[in-house]
């Protein structure tokens, strides 16, 4: 099968094909992949991988909507409905000025293969706005929602397309689509997770990706016979819903994480984050994290302009595991050399794609447990099914029985991701195993249904 450069670009037409994150990605699993598309003729005489890198269908529209001066606004709307094979497509929606077909189809394949880990019946999707949240009031925020839903929900549903947050959509922003939907299609359907929990949502959905990649890594440093997290210094990047909740679970655990950052800089406190004031902070005031430092005088800002050139400050502090929880290639090689020279033992990923190709390929090279985002940042989506089931069956779950199932589920990914890496003949490589064992699954299922 002919996985070069030249042919994926062939595959990929359009405009999208020259965007560079959505081609790093496919070309990172199209790598991995290597042995088990040598290993089986079908794949090939299915032409699963070309079927596979291009979505079923792109959706784009346009959303007009009035913001408090009355004054007309227009955005652009996605949805890239990437794959079904396994079950509706599932992703989330993101608002942001970032957000672009190209970002978002990136985001939506790699959404195919983290479903395809956990084992759900669930495919993959992304949707999203260049819309800003950020500096808007709570109506204008509800008047876009509105007009955004006018156009989705033509092409969602239970059993179709269930999309969910992500970046600038949390559960003031779902509340809203989905109080439109229903407006619109006199249905209570579960057609979106993340919803607030008097009106369908699930226990645990906030906290699911920032306590699943900690459950990850635990399994995998007891897989890697490492020491585990409890006592452990640990950095983590970001300062949003990933980020506090990692930051929370690892405090339960024992561990100390002491950095957090936003887009404008990062707060270094070695005796251990503030919890309770972060959440104060990026939950309730919205504000910038060089106000920590009102309450705690001892610890320390540094401001973006000031990091080293080239680098990313937060992934200059030693420390015993990495946590980027921030954006995609927010961890570059320099940042890479850091955690080497600092003995850093993993580095697990919670934020989608946040490593360079280049960082990862040094990591894996000096013997760093390297978890990848597809793997160990699904636990968002783990919780999104199970609202999804608790919506189809008109029941809840109690808190414990979502974080056991949670917790399984995220040991037996680590599991698959070990035991799949060890067959293909690249044990020990978390990233060829999570995009052998994730795409297998897939392929398998596409091979099965025809074309």
């Amino acid at each position: 099968m002919d996985i070069s450069q030249d042919n994926i670009k062939k595959i990929l037409v359009g405009d999208c094909a020259q965007n560079n994150v959505f081609f790093q990605a496919v070309q990172e699993v199209i790598s991995s992949i290597a042995p088990l598309l040598n290993s089986d003729e079908r794949y090939a005489k299915y032409s699963v991988l070309e079927r596979l890198m291009v979505p079923d269908r792109v959706i784009k529209f346009k959303v007009s909507w009035l913001d408090d001066n009355n004054s007309i606004r227009v955005n652009t709307g996605y949805r890239v409905q990437f794959n079904n094979t396994l079950g509706p497509y599932k992703g989330g929606l993101r608002f942001h000025p970032s957000v672009n077909e190209g970002v978002l189809k990136f985001l939506a394949f790699e959404q195919i293969l983290k479903n395809s880990l956990t084992g759900l019946p669930i495919g993959g999707g992304k949707g999203g706005s260049d819309f800003d949240p950020k500096g808007k009031s709570d109506f204008e925020i509800m008047k876009f929602c509105s007009a955004f839903m006018t156009e989705l929900h033509k092409y969602i549903g239970p059993r179709i397309d269930v999309p969910a947050g992500d970046i600038g959509v949390g559960a003031r922003e779902i509340g809203y689509l989905f109080g439109e939907y229903k407006k619109i299609t006199s249905s209570y359907d579960g057609v979106l997770t993340g919803k607030p929990y008097m009106f369908g949502g699930s226990l645990m959905r906030p906290e699911a990706t920032g306590y699943g990649v900690i459950y990850f890594t635990q399994k995998m440093l007891e897989l890697e016979g490492k020491e585990g997290l409890e006592g452990k210094i640990c950095a983590v990047s970001g300062a949003g819903n990933v980020a506090l909740h990692a930051i929370e679970k690892l405090l339960q655990i024992g561990a100390i994480p002491v950095t957090c950052s936003d887009s404008r800089g990062m707060i270094y406190d070695p005796r251990g984050v503030d919890l309770p004031l972060l959440k104060e902070l990026k939950f309730e005031k919205r504000a910038s994290l060089e106000l920590y430092l009102e309450t705690h005088t001892d610890a320390k800002y540094t401001p973006v302009c000031d990091y080293p050139e080239g680098e990313h400050g937060v992934w200059g502090v030693e420390c015993y595991a990495a946590f980027p929880c921030a954006t995609q290639n927010e961890l570059n090689e320099a940042d890479a050399k850091n955690l080497i020279e600092n003995r850093c033992v993993s580095v697990s990923e919670g934020a989608n794609m946040p490593s360079t190709p280049e960082a990862i390929a040094s990591l894996v090279n000096h013997n760093v447990c390297f978890a990848p985002a597809k793997a160990a940042n699904a636990g968002g989506v783990v919780v999104s099914e199970f609202e999804m089931s608790q919506n189809a069956s008109m029941q809840r779950w109690h808190f414990e029985k979502i974080d056991v199932k949670l917790r399984f589920i995220m040991e037996q990914i680590c599991k698959r991701v070990v035991l799949t890496a060890k067959d293909y003949g690249v044990e020990g490589n978390y990233v060829d195993g999570a995009n052998i064992a994730g795409f297998k699954r897939v392929a398998d299922a596409m091979i099965a249904e025809g074309i």
